[in-house]
């Protein structure tokens, strides 16, 4: 299911960069970009939108204003420079607030957001994507990779690299362990080690400071082994 997007921004350079981030995820499409939120507004009329990136200093009419206008506002992810403005348009119940500039990890986290409210919103079926999440990974300048979650078995920091293991295949990505982790959910997957992040329900066994995943062995770090072995008793007694 593609899910269809608006950018509404009165700086040009920032409609680039969300849209730059969109073009490579087959499952995201940019239906159009408007730098007057009138515009945008005439837009919303006819055609069906999914999710709006909307900036909230504009010209005529701000973001916040722009939300109370809409009788049924598509999903919004709010991108700004004001963290400021943060607090007041979750109560406007705002998918996400991005601030700029804007990291493409952060974005995905913002995206996986989306993915999960529109599931919940229409109903998608367990077999198709409940039981299935995912996630897009940059492989190469031009390519994104759709990982499915429950395939991943472990990944490993590379310095400025990750090496993230799956069922089927390995791959190489550009990022950090912290920022991989944090968009993953909490409840499946456990740092164990500054340079491991491990899926919990792929561990085949737990023996001193180590965990066994497919036959390889992974060291638990010592500041981690107190919170990875209540997390991992904690499991398998749910």
């Amino acid at each position: 299911m593609k899910i269809n997007c608006l950018i509404i921004d009165d700086e040009p350079l920032a409609i680039n960069v969300i849209k730059n981030y969109l073009e490579p995820l087959e499952d995201f499409e940019v239906l159009n970009t408007f730098s007057n939120p009138i515009e945008g507004l005439n837009y919303l009329k006819n055609n069906k939108v999914d999710v709006i990136f909307l900036d909230i200093n504009m010209p005529v009419l701000d973001g916040i204003n722009f939300i109370k206008s809409l009788e049924n506002p598509p999903l919004v992810i709010i991108t700004s420079a004001y963290s400021q403005f943060a607090i007041e348009t979750y109560e406007l119940d705002v998918v996400d607030f991005l601030v700029k500039p804007i990291e493409f990890p952060r974005l995905m986290k913002a995206l996986n957001k989306v993915s999960k409210r529109l599931e919940t919103i229409n109903n998608i079926t367990p077999e198709n994507t409940v039981d299935n999440p995912f996630i897009f990974v940059k492989i190469d300048k031009k390519r994104m990779k759709k990982i499915f979650l429950n395939e991943i078995l472990v990944i490993e920091s590379l310095k400025d690299y990750l090496k993230i293991s799956t069922l089927t295949n390995k791959y190489i990505i550009h990022s950090t362990l912290s920022d991989f982790t944090d968009l993953l959910p909490e409840r499946n997957f456990l740092r164990i080690h500054r340079s491991f992040t491990i899926a919990i329900d792929k561990i085949d066994a737990v023996e001193g400071n180590s965990i066994e995943i497919e036959g390889l062995r992974y060291v638990i770090g010592r500041s981690y082994m107190d919170h990875v072995k209540q997390r991992i008793l904690n499991s398998s007694t749910q």
